[in-house]
């Protein structure tokens, strides 16, 4: 009775990621489900970042505290640049070192506040130390899915010491050694180099996986937004390699918003855009967009471009600048006339768009994707095909996966640095989109849709989670790694 009565009792979590709306978003989705089940949540960010982020639903604004930590300023970083996506990849390690600034901002908070749990991400690795001694419970929230930590290395404390064998990128282009079952899931030579960096001492003191190790090691529960139903063989070698609880949340599928929900702006952008995906076909739109943080090179958006124009495949493209580019760092532009020759067949987007709202149109059929997990999430619960162009990070992994899967196709590119030509571009679209040899693509999207869109499976995740919560408040600290 104790424990059921434990249980229920509501807790206060504080939530705490980097500073990327890649990372914040999923961060900001989870405390709106905890919340939804009567937990309190207090949100940790800088202003900027806070002042940016979607309205929270009024049934949940009085369960979820904003809380505002000012940024350290640095003459390193732009002015007001509080994410990855105000700055140049060039300025990252001078962010990782205003982001370890917080510490003491956070500490006064959470001395003050008292909570049950932190959830953080990667970066922090000085927390887990500071939430232990204050008896506050730990879980690492890995945004990202269970192999693409898997890959990262053997254990956290070998992540730490750096003892990790793999020094080459020739080391990231097989699957690890520690992965006994089949699979083909590795980096191409081209995304590899970021890999070998990540282990390496960087400008803000630190590697990237020391910071992940540093922070696994202090935590109680690593988090991943993952299901059995989809992969669980990963989840099962994480679980080994990091000896403590891997609870997967499900793959939180973001629910679909209604008219009238957004301001008059946002409703007059989705009326424009709806009316030229009405006069489409069913199923005959390619929906392309690259992320907000991708920033292709000239050769690389102009063999899309030609690509798409190639392809003869109606396609409706979001091309927005990333806002941490300036009007004196490079831009590229689309090749002469494009516009003028694809006119009435596609639609090239520069500013917002309801993603959700255009893949959930029937004239919707396949998706053109760099591959981040939310977007895959997006995409696969309302059944698309993916054609996928992976840049960064995870993306890799998240490809191979989706090819091993046979739910989309990867547009083929040199090995060595990564150059695609607007023929694969078009052979990959049509293939995808109009061909029978593709056929097999577009069902098993399908099939698979049905667990990625599936909200009472994905829910029962967050519910397990949710007890695990409850349970394992303010656990033992002995089993800390400094």
């Amino acid at each position: 009775m104790a424990a059921a009565k434990e249980e229920h009792k509501s807790l206060h979590i504080v939530m705490f990621p980097w500073l990327a709306f890649g990372h914040i978003i999923p961060y900001l989705e989870l405390s709106k489900l905890i919340a939804l089940k009567g937990h309190k949540i207090s949100f940790v960010s800088t202003p900027r970042n806070i002042d940016r982020l979607p309205k929270l639903p009024p049934h949940l604004s009085s369960s979820i505290e904003l809380v505002k930590i000012p940024l350290p300023k640095l003459d390193e970083l732009p002015e007001n640049a509080e994410a990855t996506m105000d700055i140049n990849g060039g300025q990252m390690d001078y962010l990782k070192i205003a982001f370890d600034g917080l510490e003491s901002g956070l500490t006064s908070f959470l001395e003050d506040s008292d909570p049950d749990w932190i959830i953080c991400d990667f970066a922090p690795h000085w927390l887990p130390p500071i939430a232990a001694r204050l008896g506050i419970s730990r879980a690492f929230f890995l945004i990202f899915n269970a192999w693409f930590l898997a890959f990262f290395g053997p254990g956290a404390e070998d992540m730490i010491s750096g003892s990790d064998y793999r020094t080459k990128r020739e080391d990231y282009m097989v699957p690890p050694k520690w992965v006994e079952f089949e699979t083909e899931v590795a980096y191409r030579g081209f995304e590899a180099n970021w890999m070998v960096g990540s282990g390496q001492t960087n400008g803000s003191g630190y590697s990237d996986i020391y910071r992940v190790g540093k922070v696994i090691v202090g935590c109680e529960a690593i988090l991943a937004r993952h299901c059995h139903e989809f992969e669980p063989d990963w989840l099962t070698l994480l679980e080994e390699l990091h000896r403590r609880p891997v609870f997967p949340l499900g793959l939180m599928p973001p629910r679909l918003p209604q008219d009238g929900k957004k301001d008059d702006s946002d409703e007059e952008i989705w009326v424009s855009i709806k009316k030229w995906l009405d006069v489409q076909n069913k199923g005959s739109v390619v929906y392309v967009a690259l992320g907000s943080e991708v920033i292709p090179s000239q050769d690389q958006l102009s063999e899309l471009a030609h690509g798409l124009e190639l392809s003869g495949v109606p396609f409706f493209w979001v091309l927005r600048k990333p806002s941490g580019l300036t009007e004196s760092d490079d831009s590229v532009e689309l090749p002469d006339g494009f516009e003028e020759r694809v006119n009435g067949r596609g639609i090239v987007w520069r500013s917002w768009v309801p993603q959700l709202k255009i893949l959930s149109h029937d004239s919707v059929g396949g998706f053109l994707t760099h591959c981040g997990w939310s977007s895959i999430v997006e995409g696969l619960m309302f059944g698309h095909p993916l054609i996928t162009l992976p840049f960064l990070v995870d993306q890799g992994l998240n490809s191979r996966v989706i090819a091993e899967k046979q739910v989309g196709v990867e547009i083929p590119r040199n090995e060595e640095n990564g150059s695609y030509t607007s023929n694969s571009v078009a052979d990959s679209v049509k293939l995808v989109m109009l061909e029978n040899d593709g056929k097999r693509f577009r069902e098993r999207a399908k099939e698979i849709g049905a667990i990625f869109g599936d909200t009472e499976l994905h829910g029962r995740y967050i519910d397990n989670f949710i007890k695990f919560l409850g349970h394992h408040r303010n656990m033992s600290t002995n089993t800390l790694v400094s």
